[in-house]
């Protein structure tokens, strides 16, 4: 190396590589220790041992896949590539903000002592939704920070939907109100807006 360029570029360090795998099961057990967190504060639903069982649990499943499964394509990439998989994850997006107000218009289970309010209560429910949503779409945005050149608003998008179906878990296990209107268009939506505030504010951190 030339003297005269040498004192130009510095000695040259060593740039750490991600670790896909391990920054996905980070970034779902922080986002899940938070969420515990939501739900300690805001309390369990009064009627949750009355609900019916079957119902319960795949629902509770359902709202952790559509955690886990968006986090997944996007801090994991496929073998060979280190961007984020932007497309299933655009998908997921889609499929989860999709799904989740169909299945609570159409599938709603209650209890006896289950309420029905329809939007009534809305804002509550919203409010801790997207409250839960901040934490998993702040710690993947830090983990991809300029690992997106292309996709990066379809990335966006599905680390805001991941946010919303955690935010919906946390509602399914708190919220006593239980009609599909309710269910669908409050519970269900916190996906798609969740979705696409993080497509909105968050594609430039995620560029190079």
């Amino acid at each position: 190396m030339p003297a005269v360029v040498a004192p130009e570029i510095g000695s040259p360090t060593p740039v750490s590589t991600r670790r896909p795998v391990r920054q996905a099961l980070l970034a779902a057990a922080v986002s899940l220790a938070y969420a515990a967190v939501v739900l300690a504060v805001v309390a369990l639903r009064h009627e949750l041992g009355d609900l019916p069982r079957p119902w319960l649990v795949s629902y509770l499943a359902a709202w952790l896949v559509g955690f886990g499964l968006p986090v997944w394509v996007s801090l994991v990439p496929r073998t060979g590539s280190m961007m984020p998989r932007w497309r299933l994850g655009r998908a997921f997006a889609i499929v989860n903000a999709i799904g989740f107000v169909a299945a609570g218009l159409l599938v709603p289970r209650s209890a006896p002592t289950s309420l029905d309010r329809g939007l009534a209560s809305a804002h509550g429910c919203l409010s801790i939704g997207l409250v839960t949503a901040i934490l998993p779409v702040v710690v993947g945005t830090l983990l991809l920070r300029g690992a997106a050149p292309v996709g990066s608003r379809a990335t966006a998008a599905a680390l805001g939907a991941s946010g919303g179906a955690l935010g919906g878990l946390v509602l399914h296990l708190h919220c006593p109100i239980a009609d599909g209107v309710h269910l669908g268009l409050v519970h269900g939506s916190v996906v798609a807006i969740a979705a696409l505030l993080a497509a909105a504010l968050v594609p430039r951190a995620l560029e190079p």
